[in-house]
């Protein structure tokens, strides 16, 4: 696949994936806490999801801590029936234009692709692959750049990862 067909397809998954995530954020329909991750289900479409906030937020610019507004900072792995987890990413800011987000996890580091203030594996074998290293890890660190040259590091805890993510997964068999 050539890397302006796979940038396409990136646009037109983002653009569905942001649609799961802004109805996620007004949801109302948690049907689960686990420790650090909540799970919530919409029904029509059928999707299931769990979401996170980070423990830690830190952001700097020229190496120098700074206070900046920020939106919504939330970790999603989303479920619709008959398909894995898809795992997306928004760090309440519009990133760097080409800037792609680093996630480690236990020195594991994966890399999302971004579109504006979200960010997304590049393939389902790299979500199977990011998915698995959450369901092993105890946090996420999650580093990016914003348009402005803020640097952004958000730390997610674990726990109750494995178990929210086998709940919603299993509600949208």
């Amino acid at each position: 696949m050539t890397s302006a067909l796979r940038r396409a397809l990136g646009a037109a998954a983002i653009t569905l994936a942001m649609a799961g995530v802004a109805a996620a954020q007004e949801s109302t329909n948690r049907v689960a806490t686990i420790t650090d991750w909540n799970v919530f289900v919409e029904e029509s479409p059928k999707e299931c999801w769990g979401v996170s906030k980070p423990k830690e937020t830190v952001n700097t610019r020229d190496g120098a801590p700074v206070s900046v507004r920020r939106g919504d900072i939330l970790l999603f792995v989303t479920f619709r029936p008959g398909k894995p987890g898809e795992i997306s990413f928004t760090g309440g800011y519009p990133f760097a234009g080409g800037s792609t987000v680093k996630v480690d996890v236990g020195g594991s580091v994966f890399e999302l692709f971004t579109d504006g203030e979200w960010a997304w594996p590049g393939s389902a074998e790299d979500d199977a692959a990011l998915l698995k290293a959450l369901k092993a890890g105890s946090d996420a660190v999650i580093s990016a750049q914003s348009g402005k040259g803020t640097q952004t590091r958000d730390t997610f805890s674990l726990r109750g990862f494995t178990a929210a993510m086998e709940d919603a997964g299993a509600r949208c068999k």
